[in-house]
């Protein structure tokens, strides 16, 4: 996919394992494959986004395949968008350590669908991650809040579980594209909610409100299923992967490690809306 220079916003254009723009601003490949677009001066922390033993619990528990269906569902749900379209442009927002992305890419492909697929997280831990996983889907370093992308290129864009910026979003999309995005409806990970909190705080969050200036609502669907963790490894695993368990002292941790079985409900939205 084309990309734009952080700097200056020129196209950059590739020799190799070195990127350039007109104005000389360079940049060149990690060792792992990812290209590292984000500037210093745009870090709002030295290393910001998940850190290492977050992307290795999250890998390990998507790994597990007990979000397979709902990543299916995004799959079949991105195939319908862009079926047809010859080498369809697509970038995955938020992408983590490449779970979604690289069966996304794998399900297109299989089908028969031509794409140019990029994935973009600002934490370098994930993307190193999400090299590990592929080298046939560009990885990129960069902030979702200045996205180094051409205005206008995209035929896709996925937002999944990540923060919604409106105007960030819409920028580098076409007229007429997708955005895909998903969130966690009220029932997701309720039992685990329960054992953490004394109160269940209800969510009122509304992509549909939050995006509605610059994006139409086309389609919305619910995926919800029953899951099972049995042992403490993979209890474990999900306490270090979610916000819910970061917040958890030691002591309280341990104690829902310790019942080795936990039954657990996958609840989560997924809208497609239209750039207008």
């Amino acid at each position: 996919m084309q990309l734009t220079c952080p700097v200056c916003k020129s196209l950059l254009s590739q020799q190799g394992k070195n990127m350039r723009c007109e104005n000389n601003h360079s940049f060149d490949a990690a060792r792992q494959g990812y290209w590292n677009l984000l500037l210093v001066h745009k870090k709002r922390s030295k290393d910001p986004g998940d850190n290492t033993e977050m992307v290795q619990a999250r890998r390990q528990f998507l790994d597990g395949g007990y979000y397979q269906a709902l990543s299916d569902q995004i799959n079949q749900l991105a195939l319908d968008e862009i079926k047809g379209t010859e080498n369809a442009r697509i970038l995955d927002m938020g992408c983590g350590e490449g779970y979604y992305t690289d069966r996304l890419h794998q399900h297109l492909l299989s089908n028969g669908q031509s794409v140019e697929l990029t994935g973009l997280d600002i934490s370098k831990h994930a993307v190193k991650a999400a090299c590990a996983r592929t080298k046939e889907i560009q990885w990129l370093v960069a902030s979702g809040a200045d996205t180094p992308v051409p205005d206008q290129s995209l035929d896709l864009q996925l937002v999944l579980f990540s923060r919604l910026m409106p105007e960030a979003l819409a920028k580098p999309m076409k007229v007429g594209s997708s955005l895909i995005v998903a969130w966690p409806g009220a029932d997701h990970l309720i039992e685990l909610r329960k054992l953490i909190y004394s109160e269940i705080r209800e969510s009122h969050f509304n992509p549909v409100d939050t995006l509605k200036e610059q994006f139409e609502l086309s389609k919305q669907i619910t995926v919800n299923y029953q899951f099972s963790l049995n042992s403490s490894e993979q209890i474990s695993t999900l306490l270090a992967m979610t916000p819910h368990g970061q917040r958890l002292k030691a002591e309280a941790q341990q104690k829902i490690i310790d019942q080795e079985q936990l039954d657990l409900t996958l609840d989560v939205n997924l809208g497609v809306f239209t750039r207008l």
